[in-house]
């Protein structure tokens, strides 16, 4: 071969070189960046190509999926119920993309998940149409319902927790929306979107409040006060507690009351849970220290960051502070704040007998043959008080449900225990208050099958009406009803 021919084929095979790196180089290692581009309408063409996999409730589909007939997107999501159900599925949008269990478990729905990988080989031999696994929930349809129901007109949010293994019962938000209205790419589907987006600085349909939104939490931190204060030995649950009525606030001049006439004046802790006493708890939380608290709290599930269920729950909060706003943060007030899932945590762990488990609210994924990809095994978080303990803080949250502030969620024949909350809200307490209730109902057998958290963000009902027993403790008695009527 003469030089001038072995120069270009030389250079020719140094060009099919560069070729070879470069579709190797796109295909390994920038595929995956490729794939998720957003200007890459193959991929999402491909995702509604085919129906896509439910969300299972009670063995039933919450979810579907409509043939469009029309554009590239063939198929789009569908939803029963939408507005019940979309703090639990969040929405899928060919528009919009994808929140909460649609997002998190994409692979599984629309059967791109390398778990699926046999199944999509078989589909391919077979010449069948690819298909999408489900997600199988550990929702209660009934439970859902009532706490959906509950809420009426109001603004707020329900958490309903198995204490035994942490399963999430029910999850409702309100005001909601329907993801339905823009699970297309059509002018109607846009123009449900925008309107929604409005709404964001108003009443936030979008926002899903039971997971989400952070509160003061109000009275019903007395459980996590009392908690602290019996752990601690200083305190015993119908020991005199040597609290004066007022108490006057630490490193300050402020007098702390209580709400009514109440016998709150060396109440011991039973009889300041009944009430509610202001006094009681502020002092007890002084008393044992902000470093004491916080290390309480965090064992309840506050302070953690990452509280996945799988969807994210925002980080409730036991601040570090001065005495004098530790001691209003132990009786849920100052910069203490949370979530209504994490009050329900709170009311399970003393249900399960000072056990915490992990809440979760996916209990399988499966394969579109119905075979189990992945199964959720309860596990403890946390064991953030004794079994005695924990046995004497349901004797005084069963007092407020028998003879004080939470009478309304009393259930015949069943044991109930609970504890109100009224916080404050706005400067000053401006703005209308927030009413809480957090509870558990028994079994039989004394084991606990639901806890539930209820917050009322705002209603209709006069600002002095307002309160945690009146508003939170009936929604709270409709879904432990609801629970305990379905085993």
């Amino acid at each position: 071969m003469n030089k001038p021919l072995r120069r270009i084929a030389i250079f020719c095979g140094l060009l099919v070189l560069a070729l070879l790196v470069r579709d190797n180089w796109i295909q390994l290692v920038q595929a995956d960046e490729l794939k998720t581009d957003p200007k890459n309408r193959r991929v999402a063409i491909a995702r509604y190509a085919q129906p896509r996999g439910n969300i299972i409730v009670d063995g039933k589909s919450i979810t579907g999926s409509s043939d469009t007939k029309s554009g590239d997107f063939r198929y789009k999501r569908t939803y029963r119920n939408g507005p019940m159900w979309a703090p639990v599925t969040g929405y899928a949008s060919q528009a919009f993309g994808a929140t909460q269990l649609e997002a998190l478990n994409d692979g599984i729905l629309t059967g791109d998940d390398d778990r699926l990988f046999f199944n999509r080989t078989i589909d391919m031999l077979t010449g069948k149409q690819q298909k999408g696994g489900n997600v199988v929930t550990t929702l209660n349809a009934k439970a859902q319902k009532a706490a959906y129901d509950g809420l009426g007109n109001s603004k707020g949010a329900v958490a309903a927790i198995n204490p035994k293994t942490g399963a999430i019962l029910a999850l409702a938000s309100k005001p909601s929306y329907d993801p339905s209205s823009f699970a297309g790419n059509g002018d109607k589907d846009t123009s449900a979107w925008s309107k929604l987006q409005k709404q964001k600085n108003e009443d936030e349909p979008m926002l899903n409040r039971a997971l989400r939104q952070t509160y003061p939490p109000g009275s019903t931190f007395k459980v996590v006060t009392a908690a602290a204060g019996l752990e601690s030995g200083k305190y015993d649950l119908d020991g005199k507690t040597d609290t004066p009525d007022p108490y006057r606030l630490p490193d300050s001049s402020t007098d702390l009351g209580n709400d009514g006439n109440i016998p709150c004046e060396d109440a011991s802790v039973r009889d300041a849970l009944r009430y509610s006493c202001n006094t009681v708890f502020a002092k007890m939380s002084n008393t044992l220290g902000n470093e004491k608290m916080i290390e309480m709290a965090d064992k309840f599930g506050f302070n953690n960051k990452e509280l996945d269920t799988p969807v994210r729950a925002a980080e409730s909060v036991y601040p570090k502070d001065n005495k004098p706003q530790n001691a209003m943060a132990g009786i849920g007030q100052a910069s203490n704040r949370t979530t209504p899932l994490q009050m329900a945590m709170v009311a399970s762990a003393v249900a399960n007998n000072g056990s915490l488990m992990k809440p979760y609210m996916v209990d399988q994924l499966r394969a579109p043959n119905l075979n189990v990809v992945q199964q959720q095994k309860p596990d403890e978080l946390s064991r953030p008080v004794s079994s005695e303990t924990a046995q004497k803080l349901q004797q005084g949250m069963e007092t407020v449900v028998e003879k004080g502030t939470g009478s309304r969620a009393q259930i015949p024949g069943v044991v109930v225990g609970g504890k109100t909350g009224t916080a404050q809200h706005g400067e000053n307490n401006s703005k209308n208050p927030y009413a809480w209730f957090i509870s558990y109902a028994k079994d039989k057998d004394g084991s606990s099958p639901v806890a539930v958290a209820v917050v009322i963000e705002s209603s209709d009902t006069l600002r002095d009406d307002i309160a945690g027993g009146a508003l939170a403790a009936p929604i709270a008695k409709s879904v432990m009803n609801a629970v305990l009527e379905g085993k």
